[in-house]
């Protein structure tokens, strides 16, 4: 292994201490300031704490409106604007647990060779009847042309 490949290596092995912002994030961030501010606000939370190997947080409605000092009904009304917007994927962990995956085109805090393995691109996550899995592939159908011309 080359010199410069062991100083890379070595500084990949900590957390990156940066979430990237692509085009279309920022314009989901525009849209949604403008909708609904209050989603927007959970939705740059998200951003913020998304875990940097999948993409996603993982954590319970509760701990949400705790964060953001509001009451759990507006935490589910948010969550609900925002999987109607496409802009999260809930993928149900546990009871009221709940992975809340980003688009990994939009927001990313991570290298970008994880990407392929977010959890909302991954082909892993999907329940028994494969409802998330047709989820996900209706997202990606109306985005493939957008994604390609955003990370270009």
């Amino acid at each position: 292994m080359l010199e410069n490949e062991q100083v890379t290596s070595q500084k990949r092995v900590s957390r990156p201490p940066f979430t990237q912002v692509f085009p279309k994030g920022w314009r989901r961030i525009r849209e949604l300031s403008i909708k609904n501010s209050g989603a927007a606000g959970l939705y740059a939370f998200f951003a913020e704490h998304i875990d940097f190997s999948c993409g996603a947080v993982v954590c319970d409605q509760q701990f949400l409106a705790d964060q953001m000092m509001v009451t759990t009904r507006t935490i589910h009304n948010w969550l609900k604007f925002l999987e109607q917007e496409q802009a999260i994927l809930r993928i149900p962990v546990s009871g009221r647990v709940y992975a809340y995956a980003l688009d990994p085109y939009e927001v990313w805090k991570g290298f970008k060779e994880k990407q392929p393995y977010a959890a909302f691109l991954t082909k892993t996550l999907t329940n028994k009847n494969g409802e998330i899995q047709r989820r996900l592939q209706t997202m990606f159908s109306k985005k493939d042309d957008e994604n390609q011309t955003d990370l270009e």
